[in-house]
């Protein structure tokens, strides 16, 4: 079973990286003030992980919620 995970963490490996050489191209992202230009692959992983963050944050807030509403 070792060998199967090891096989699919380097498809896995393999996949991001045919991923980040195909998408070397810069992007500009403006934002109130400030420019970011980066290349488009690290824009989408830096805006995936963002999307983990406020996504967790989003769930544990209605989460309280739901708990307080039902706890009265």
């Amino acid at each position: 079973m070792r060998y199967v995970y090891l096989a699919l963490t380097a498809l896995m490996l393999l996949v991001v990286l045919l991923f980040v050489f195909e998408n070397l191209a810069l992007v500009t992202v403006s934002f109130l003030s400030v420019n970011a230009t980066l290349p488009i692959s690290l824009m989408v992983i830096v805006v995936y992980i963002l999307g983990m963050f406020t996504g967790t944050f989003l769930t544990a807030l209605i989460r309280g919620w739901l708990r307080r509403a039902t706890k009265e």
